[in-house]
């Protein structure tokens, strides 16, 4: 081939490459990633995206330049060459796509290896999914339980998933994942935080009339915050003094996003008024309050109180000190209210 097509080749596949690669780095396609999963998974994305930059400017040079280049007159009806086959190209073009499909294979093959490689020092959590709550429980705490996720920077994490009714999916964008929990089968994904903040956490499977709403945060603290959160938790929850302990269990389980409580400063709307669950145990006909309480949580369904609506509050299965704290509490405040 003479220099001059050589050249306009390689010039219009530059600037093919050129316009492709500003699509691909001056947009914000993906969000900010916040683990180390996610940067090797993004790795192998933005690994793939360079081999189609490439392939795009090939085939782009030599379609416009052909297009240029041999088009034919106006007045030219005649028919083109025929056109039999190149063997040598032929084998180009079939050996050149294997090889780039095995890269991209090879590559994945390693960060999926690596992004299941455990810690030594890993940082087990149990997260139960029911309509329409997620809930974590941490063994190394005496199995606290909480509404939120709270997982330390740099730590390598390992979540165990157990559903109670149905298929849900739990996903965190920032880290790149998602995961199915499937009921009868406990699914598991490892994460390592790199990135300080709050996220949030969605279910990504249809579950249900309630699916939109099963939402919560997964909270990335500093590994000496963490560990002083979790230690402080602990004691509370372990506490003699129903107050404090009964009000960690409620803002841990995030009762406040559905429900009004003046003394934990909570103004949900979505539940009832637990100021008024004395009135509301009496119109149950209950006179055991404790009781009566304990049932809500447990089997909150079993009764509803008029003017709301059935099957919104998912059954809390909370660690009995943490269940008794947390009654008790909320017998005090109720009064107090």
């Amino acid at each position: 081939m003479r220099r001059g097509p050589i050249v306009a080749l390689l010039g219009i596949g530059a600037l093919a490459a050129a316009i492709a690669t500003a699509v691909a780095l001056l947009f914000p396609w993906l969000p900010h990633p916040a683990s180390d999963e996610r940067d090797r998974i993004d790795f192998v994305t933005w690994f793939t995206v360079a081999i189609c930059i490439a392939i795009f400017a090939v085939v782009a040079a030599v379609m416009i330049y052909a297009v240029i280049r041999f088009r034919a007159a106006p007045d030219d009806d005649s028919d083109g060459s025929p056109v039999h086959g190149n063997t040598q190209l032929e084998i180009i073009w079939t050996l050149v796509p294997t090889v780039l499909v095995t890269a991209i294979a090879i590559v994945s093959a390693v960060v999926l290896a690596r992004n299941d490689a455990l810690a030594k020092d890993t940082l087990t959590i149990d997260v139960t999914a029911q309509q329409f709550a997620w809930s974590f429980t941490y063994p190394e705490a005496k199995n606290l339980t909480t509404g939120t996720l709270r997982v330390p920077l740099g730590r390598s994490v390992d979540l165990h998933f157990t559903s109670k009714d149905v298929i849900h999916s739990f996903w965190v964008q920032e880290f790149g994942q998602k995961q199915d929990t499937v009921p009868g089968i406990q699914t598991h994904l490892h994460i390592t935080p790199n990135k300080v903040g709050t996220y949030p956490v969605i279910c990504t499977e249809l579950c249900g009339l309630g699916h939109a709403v099963m939402r919560t945060e997964v909270v990335v603290m500093p590994a000496a915050a963490f560990d002083k959160w979790l230690k402080g938790q602990t004691s509370q929850t372990s506490s003699s003094s129903t107050g404090t302990s009964g009000l960690a269990v409620f803002t841990n389980n995030q009762c406040s996003g559905c429900h009004t409580l003046r003394a934990a400063n909570a103004q949900g709307k979505i539940g009832p008024d637990l100021d008024k669950l004395p009135q509301y145990a009496q119109q149950a006909g209950q006179s055991d309050l404790a009781g009566f309480i304990r049932q809500s949580i447990v089997q909150p369904n079993d009764y509803v109180q008029p003017g709301f609506p059935k099957n919104v509050m998912p059954p809390f299965d909370l660690p009995k000190p943490q269940l008794d704290a947390l009654v008790q509490y909320l017998i005090q405040s109720s009064k107090k209210g």
